[in-house]
């Protein structure tokens, strides 16, 4: 399996990205070809790589479309950006799948423009997976499209239903619609309309509404909404989880828990939470619905996150997934 990484997209690219690549073969067993500026990316990749002979290649691209621009008018114009030349490898058959931690806009519009749509789906879908109790909840859409229609929402249901049970392994899986409340006649007309849609769908395992506190308690399996309310959900829950562990942190050296409890201990427990509930874990969130296989990661992804996201698209791939979401609509 070869994957193409954006090797210059991302808070830390291009180092972070490479010595995730090199990381992500030797653990994976998989082909990488690196897409960006040739000349800075052998210069890391000797050094990190050294005389390893790894399954790694780089394709030039001298282009990197940037956080503010617009992002299907810099795909458009930008042709030799790093995220269209990697998408385009994909689409002509010499990569099984693409890989970013750029432009979220960007890669979206890429893999749109470029890999085409799904027949039948109106609006692609970023499927990202969150830590709860239970495993994992699939949260879809977390920010590919802010605008959607109950058509669309009903497209994300059958979409990570299928992800979430071909993929993450889970039988039947419960599907849910974010609203503020659990009551059939809650939420804006959005919402109303999209539960009676989903109500009378034969093919999913429709469980109601899901409020915002039931997606880490995960009492749902898959739960769906706009990427504009689900990307909001996403980086609220990052920021929660990551103060809990600084409070908890002072807490626990305020009142001399590190002399009552054992270092050994608190430092154990504290590294089970922190694998738990870290982002770089999963790395990365496929895009559902687009004609190909496309991994979206985190604007701030070091190596670690940026390994665990190339395990994501072997996985995604394997799935075959597409085929089964093709068959589906």
């Amino acid at each position: 399996m070869k994957i193409a990484v954006d090797a210059m997209g991302g808070d830390k690219a291009p180092a972070e990205i490479i010595k995730g690549a090199v990381h992500a073969v030797q653990k994976y067993s998989c082909e990488i070809v690196l897409v960006g500026d040739s000349e800075k990316i052998y210069g890391i990749l000797n050094d990190v790589a050294g005389d390893k002979n790894l399954p790694i290649t780089v394709c030039h691209a001298d282009e990197v479309i940037q956080m503010n621009e617009h992002p299907a008018d810099a795909v458009r114009v930008k042709k030799n950006s790093s995220i269209v030349v990697a998408t385009n490898l994909v689409r002509d058959g010499e990569c099984d799948a693409v890989l970013s931690a750029g432009s979220t806009g960007a890669a979206v519009a890429a893999a749109q423009l470029i890999l085409k749509r799904i027949h039948g789906i109106g609006r692609p879908a970023i499927a990202t997976p969150i830590p709860t109790p239970n495993g994992t909840t699939l949260l879809l859409d977390s920010g590919a499209n802010v605008d959607s229609k109950p058509e669309h929402l009903i497209q994300s249901g059958i979409m990570g239903a299928l992800y979430a049970e071909h993929v993450l392994n889970i039988k039947n899986p419960s599907v849910a619609l974010l609203n503020i409340g659990e009551e059939e006649t809650k939420g804006n007309e959005q919402a109303k309309e999209t539960y009676q849609l989903l109500k009378n769908l034969s093919t999913i395992n429709f469980a109601g509404n899901a409020e915002g506190r039931d997606i880490p308690r995960g009492k749902f399996d898959v739960v769906i909404c706009d990427g504009f309310v689900g990307n909001v959900v996403l980086k609220f829950g990052e920021g929660l989880a990551l103060t809990i562990m600084e409070l908890l942190n002072e807490e626990l050296i305020a009142n001399g828990g590190a002399k009552l409890l054992g270092r050994e201990l608190i430092a154990a427990t504290f590294k089970n939470l922190s694998k738990r509930l870290d982002v770089s874990e999963n790395g990365g969130a496929p895009l559902l619905g687009v004609n190909g296989y496309c991994v979206i990661s985190h604007g701030s992804s070091d190596a670690k996150a940026i390994c665990s996201a190339i395990g994501v698209a072997k996985n995604y791939v394997d799935s075959k997934i597409l085929d089964r979401i093709r068959d589906a609509l």
